[in-house]
């Protein structure tokens, strides 16, 4: 009796061969599509990863830079401002040569010093600071003279130059 009850399960219980192919066949599908999507999700991050690490290696130094600028601009501006006395003496083509060697070893490190002298005023990369008054029109919104450099690391503007920007009044 055992062999009869075996033979009697109903036709609807089983699953044909078809069907359990297609059901194979679709858990398949839905198993590859989500290797695929996790395969790309890794990958991306990987790409993610090496641009992350690639900006912070770009713009790690820029804190330091921060309190380096300072002393390059003070360097500068006592160069600048040196007198006669001191232009006789030949300690100054010392420390023109060691501005030159620091500026050198700035762009090394991606720093670009904003040109301003004559541009025309850009709040991108400018602070206006004081505007001087002009006659002549074509003067009007271009760059008197730079007060303070500023600075690009790597495209991004981490120091604004400070400038004063001429501005055209009518006299009356």
């Amino acid at each position: 009796m055992a062999k009869h009850d075996q033979q009697q399960k109903p036709a609807a219980a089983q699953p044909s061969g078809t069907e359990t192919e297609a059901d194979a066949s679709k858990k398949f599908e839905e198993l590859e599509h989500k290797y695929k999507r996790a395969l790309a999700d890794y990958q991306n991050l990987l790409k993610q990863t090496v641009r992350d690490r690639e900006e912070f290696r770009k713009f790690a130094g820029e804190r330091f830079l921060h309190e380096l600028l300072p002393v390059y601009d003070n360097l500068k501006m006592s160069f600048a401002h040196a007198g006669e006395e001191a232009a006789a003496n030949g300690w100054l083509k010392g420390i023109e040569h060691i501005i030159r060697q620091f500026g050198e070893a700035l762009a090394g490190m991606g720093v670009i010093e904003i040109k301003t002298a004559g541009e025309p005023f850009d709040y991108h990369t400018m602070e206006a600071i004081e505007k001087v008054p002009t006659e002549e029109a074509e003067k009007d919104g271009l760059v008197e003279r730079e007060l303070k450099s500023g600075y690009i690391l790597h495209g991004k503007v981490i120091a604004p130059a400070r400038v004063a920007v001429w501005e055209y009044k009518i006299k009356m």
